[in-house]
Formats: structure tokens, sequence, C-alpha cells
């Protein structure tokens, strides 16, 4: 067995795999950059180490630092959560090459199974259906053969993508130049490789995934599947499992599938197959996960199987725990984001200041987070900072108690997704389990969320006298306790839970006809201005893209009239409530 590990992640996942790892008697070693100093991850390890720099490239994706604090802390593996390296067979080289265990399958799989394309012959010829598809694109050109070879409408992704990055849908040909500029752009912004190719756009599909576990003795076993189909911008809301009304049939195509996919390949550890299933019967294989997937817990909570410590059994060289006899399933389990994004402003992103944080509980109840009060979230991140998940006999029952788990979830002065979750779970299609990815954008409008009541401020918080600070030396973590003279207590203003805390003298989000400037509505980078001074707008047209907690986001003209100036180009960094442009008087 492994005797101590580094894991090169933050946020949830981080706290998740240290404390599988300290229950296992592996010692921990953990890793953060400045802007997560604070971070609850960084106090849980037994070790800590601030990666260099400030930049993502500079910290945790920086394989040459990441191997040399395992080197220099004496861990002798590394586990890359989800995210950031998981699915970087470099890393995985990298690893090997400095005697490291990688906590994952091996760069010639993730190599193979990173690339889509490569993923996609790979499946073909262990016989699981795929969707009619194009090779490589290198130009505009070429897509537009393709496209007008495999019929729209159709889907443009990213080779090296995942989570819904760099995925585009193209429903006519007028649309594509655009989606596949923006699909390169997102494909070399976050995977450094900007390779794309179509796919055939399965309509109002289902998104049905297998959880996979396979171990280097040749066994390979399946843990059933899970219903992603809840999504906005290509990325999941809420998870479930088993998937309500699968047929049984179509169940076993998927299962069948995953396992021989991986035996084909020769996959080792945790990983995910994920199809498109049409109509409840036609299933079309997708991509392959090649790490621990967010939604993992509604797995573990229907098969009591702890997928972190079998990850790390299998990477000690350890068989697996369970053959495909001994995995039973009981109950259903169902997940929900909880996200710092508004949805009543397309789910855009809003981090912040958090007042207030109390999770909820009780039996069937579970909370994989992050977040504590006065914890001031990153912008250099993605928007997740829990899951919160509940267990019950039937799905009735899970519903149930999800619905009384949000209710008791208390997050203030950051706006989250606890409105939309609570609105949807009571949305006739989601209750009786009869959606597909078409649900967001069919149902859901602003609108229907209910208007968050007022809270008052919560009591002046008592002083302290005890002070913890954070030291640090030679590049490790340490917290120190000072007993200080008492001081006066600070003041928090409280915002109702749901809302975002607003500035005084900032204008509402009301759209204002009369609207002279338009400022950014989150912090942010820009990555494209598609419009320029002089040039006459349209009410709803797109005026620039920014990319905030790894999300674009369109910013779209509240009227119609002539820009005055605009102060942003591509690659500037954006303030919230910074003018971005300005409109000649009315």
């Amino acid at each position: 067995m492994l005797r101590k590990v580094l894991v090169a992640n933050r946020g949830e996942i981080a706290i998740r795999i240290l404390r599988a790892c300290q229950e296992m008697g592996i010692a921990t070693v953990a890793v953060y950059a400045e802007d997560d100093r604070q971070s609850k991850h960084v106090r849980l390890a037994d070790e800590a180490y601030l990666l260099p720099g400030s930049q993502l490239s500079e910290t945790y994706l920086n394989i040459p630092a990441l191997v040399e604090i395992a080197k220099k802390s004496g861990a002798e593996g590394i586990h890359p959560g989800y995210g950031f390296l998981s699915e970087n067979a470099a890393f995985s080289q990298a690893c090997r090459e400095n005697g490291i265990v990688f906590i994952g399958p091996s760069p010639e799989v993730i190599e193979a199974m990173g690339s889509k394309l490569l993923a996609r012959e790979r499946m073909q010829n262990a016989g699981v259906p795929i969707t009619p598809g194009s090779p490589r694109l290198s130009t505009l050109e070429e897509a537009q053969h393709w496209a007008e070879k495999i019929g729209y409408p159709l889907l443009l992704k990213a080779s090296a993508g995942g989570g819904g990055r760099g995925m585009k849908r193209v429903m006519n040909a007028e649309e594509l130049p655009e989606a596949y500029a923006a699909a390169m752009r997102e494909s070399k912004s976050y995977f450094a490789d900007d390779t794309v190719y179509l796919e055939k756009l399965v309509t109002r599909p289902r998104h049905i995934e297998v959880q996979i576990l396979a171990d280097t003795h040749g066994h390979v076993i399946h843990l059933g599947e899970r219903d992603c189909s809840v999504q906005r911008r290509n990325q999941k809301l809420i998870e479930e499992t088993p998937a309500p009304h699968l047929p049984a049939e179509v169940r076993q195509v998927v299962l069948n599938a995953a396992v021989a996919g991986a035996k084909a390949i020769g996959y080792t550890g945790a990983g995910t197959f994920e199809f498109v299933v049409q109509n409840s019967q036609d299933a079309y294989f997708m991509e392959v996960n090649t790490r621990l997937q967010v939604e993992h817990p509604i797995t573990e909570m229907v098969t009591r199987v702890d997928l972190v410590k079998e990850q790390l059994r299998i990477a000690s060289g350890l068989p697996l725990s369970y053959s495909q006899d001994q995995i039973h399933f009981e109950g259903h389990a169902i997940e929900c984001r909880i996200t710092v994004e508004d949805s009543r402003q397309n789910f855009r992103p809003v981090p912040g200041l958090i007042s207030l944080y109390e999770e909820p509980a009780g039996f069937g109840v579970r909370v994989d987070s992050m977040p504590y009060s006065g914890y001031d979230i990153p912008r250099s991140y993605d928007s997740l900072l829990a899951k919160l998940v509940t267990w019950a006999p039937s799905r009735e029952e899970a519903l149930a108690r999800m619905q009384r788990a949000l209710k008791e979830y208390r997050i203030e002065g950051v706006t989250t997704l606890i409105p939309f979750f609570q609105w949807a779970l009571n949305m006739p299609a989601f209750a009786e389990g009869h959606y597909d990815t078409s649900f967001v954008p069919s149902y859901f409008e602003p609108g229907l969320l209910p208007e968050a009541a007022p809270s008052a401020a919560p009591e002046e918080p008592p002083a302290r006298q005890r002070e913890v600070v954070d030291v640090e030396v030679n590049g490790r973590y340490f917290q120190v306790a000072l007993y200080l003279p008492e001081a006066g207590a600070k003041t928090v203003t409280a915002t109702p839970s749901g809302q975002t805390a607003r500035p005084a003298g900032a204008k509402s989000n009301r759209k204002d006809s009369n609207q002279a400037q338009i400022p950014a509505p989150m912090a942010g980078t820009v990555v494209k201005v598609a419009v320029q001074a002089g040039q006459t707008v349209e009410s709803g047209q797109l005026l620039c893209i920014i990319e905030s907690m790894k999300m674009e986001n369109d910013i779209l003209s509240p009227r119609s009239g002539t820009l005055k100036n605009v102060a942003i180009a591509a690659g500037d960094k954006v303030q919230a409530g910074g003018v971005l442009m300005e409109f000649e008087p009315a």
C-alpha cells in the first residue's frame, strides 16, 4: 500500500481524497496557490506546500513543480482528482519517469482516450456504438465540407475537451464559422490543444454514463449507470442513479459496452464511459473520462463502494475489493452541484465573500464541500462550492430528502443555484423522471424563481482573543495560534441566501432604455470584443465575451444605439462594475 500521497488539486475533491487517505493510514501532502491560502484542504493535509506564481500554468497545471514537491515531501503517489491535470498524459508520464505512482490510468490510455477522435476509433473497433462524425478539422473549409456530408444539426467538439468545454451546437451553416472559432478558442485556452471535430447531434438525448473500476490484474467491473441530463452549457447540474425509466435492455447495452471498452484499451483505475441515449432506446458512445467524476458520490451511496479507496488500492497494485457479483445496488441517490452562479442572469458565475455557511444534515444526506463562513471565493477556478447528495430507498423519498436538505442549506453573501434546484425538483418532467438534456432550455425561465425574502444582519460576532495565523517556512505551510489583546469586533453585513451583495451606489441589473454605460457584470478576462467605437448596435446584440470562473459569458447590449467608446480589448482583465463601453447620448 502507498504510504504517502500528494493531492494535486484543490477544493472539495482535494478534501475528499485527503480524508480517504487518512482513513487508510496514508500520509497526505497538499499543494496550494497563493489565492488558495485560506482553503480548507490546506489545513486538512499532514503537509502543505505553496505553488509558485499566480497563473494556473504556474500552479495547479505546473507539472515540474508538482513532481518536485512530491519528491521533496517523499510522496510515493500523486492523486490528480478531477479537472486540472487529471487527464493529462504528460503528467502521468512525468510521474512514471520520476518513480512516482500516478493514481489513474497509464499515459498511453490517457492519451488515447484524451483524444475524443482516437477514443471513437478504439471504441468502434471494440464493437461499441458511436455517432457519425468527422476526422480532425484543420480549417473552416474542412468543417463546412464535413458538415454538409454529415448533415445538420451538429456538435462541434474539442478533441481534448471535457466538462462541456470546447463544445458548440451548430444548427445550420450560418452558425458554423462563429462556433468553429469559439470551439477552437476554448479548446486552446483550457486544454492547450485546438483540435476540433464534428459529430452528428443527437437531439433531445439523455446523458447516461457508466462507472467502471479496473485493476492491474485484468479485472473490470461496472458500478451501474448515472443520468446526468440536467445541464447548462453542456455542464451537469443534477445527477441521479439509477437512471429513471431507462429500459432494462438499454441499461444492459451501456453497461456491457463500458466493460468491453475498458478491457479493449487495457484500462486501469476508476473511469466513466459516457453515452447519449435517444428516445430511451438507441445508445451511442460519447467519450471516456479517465478520472474520478464530480458525481461519483451518488454511485458510492447506492453501492456502498468507496471509489477513492479503490483507486488507492489499484494504484498500490492490489486487486479490486469486489467482483461483479458482489456489487449490489440499493435505493436511489441524487446530487445537486452547489455553485456560485446566478440562474437569473444566464447562470453567470458570481464569486464573492461568504458571510454565513451552514450545511444540511440528517439521515441519507451527504455534503462534499470546501467553503466556510468568511471564505472569500477565488475567481481563478470553476464555480463549484459543494455537492449535495441525498439517498433513500426510493426515488420519491430521495427527492423529498433533497428538497428538505436544500431548504436547510444556508449560504449567505453570494448567489448560488439553490433556488434553481428547488424549482427544478418540483417540475413535473423531473419529478416524474421523464426528462432529457433539453430540460433547462425547454422549461426554465428566471421569472419562475421565487424572490428571496430579506433577512436581518447577523449579530455582531464577539471579539476574539485567540488569533490563528498562517506561516510559511521553506515553502511548507504551518498554522500558529497567537493570543492577542482583545480587539474590536468587525461587523459583517449579510445578504439573503441566494442573493448577491451590491455595493452602495451600484445599479441593479434591470435593463434601462437610456443606459449610457455598459458595466462588467463580473470580474474576468475579455476573450473577444465583437464591436467597435462608432458602431450602431441593436438591443440584445453580442458586444463581447468575458471568461469568468472557467466559463465564457456573452455580454449583450441592453439597448439599441451607437457606441461612443469601447474601453476593452481581448486579453484585458476587468473587474465587476468596470465600464466596458459607452453609448452616444440618445
